[in-house]
């Protein structure tokens, strides 16, 4: 298999060879979904929080009489039934939801999606040529000749020092982009790459993206 490389421009450099032993690996399909709710269970903040009775600041005194006045018959105003009463049964902060992911799972999960990436040919390279400022107009004819309008594009990079310029730069060319996202190599999940059509790596994290397959 060969990843093909772009310039900005859209026009298709050359191709990268990918070693075929990179892509031979079978994963049993229970692992990639035990993962994926996991990522997903863990993006949860369980952090919704109600008032009880108990923690209402108003009176506990009776708003009317229990008889006479025709009215059903009335605790206090805490209770749900009023304006700004108790929530019955409300949501509260639970404990500790994490779901542990086992590393060697997430190593294998994420090498399996990124195989069937570059098998499928959803995986593009960019050389990215250093951006004096931020050009939205750039990456949209990028994305235009490059036969990605209209889809889901996961831009990943690197994070080495000297591209941070280059890096802030593009980011902030892209970052209006319906449907384009970017993030470090070193940050994605499998979820990311289940949730994108297209992924564009750039070339500098090309030694990343091989050492995620397994590869040196």
């Amino acid at each position: 298999m060969k990843l093909k490389k772009y310039d900005l421009e859209g026009k298709e450099l050359e191709e990268v060879a990918v070693d075929a032993k990179l892509l031979k690996i079978s994963l049993n399909p229970q692992v990639i979904k035990d993962y994926v709710v996991a990522v997903r269970k863990n993006a949860r903040q369980w952090s919704a929080n109600t008032k009880g009775r108990s923690e209402i600041a108003l009176s506990n005194t009776k708003p009317h009489p229990q008889k006479g006045t025709g009215r059903a018959r009335q605790g206090c105003v805490k209770t749900s039934q009023y304006r700004k009463g108790a929530v019955v049964f409300g949501p509260k902060p639970k404990f500790n939801q994490h779901v542990r992911i086992n590393r060697k799972e997430r190593r294998a999960a994420i090498h399996y999606l990124l195989a069937q990436k570059v098998t499928d040919g959803d995986i593009r390279l960019l050389k990215l040529k250093s951006l004096k400022e931020p050009k939205t107009k750039a990456v949209c004819k990028f994305l235009k000749e490059a036969g990605l309008n209209d889809k889901k594009v996961l831009f990943l990079c690197d994070e080495g020092e000297k591209t941070k310029k280059d890096r802030a730069n593009f980011y902030l060319s892209m970052r209006n982009i319906p449907g384009a996202r970017f993030m470090p190599f070193g940050s994605i999940s499998g979820y990311d790459l289940m949730r994108t059509e297209q992924v564009v790596i750039i070339d500098t994290a090309e030694k990343e993206l091989m050492q995620a397959m397994g590869g040196k």
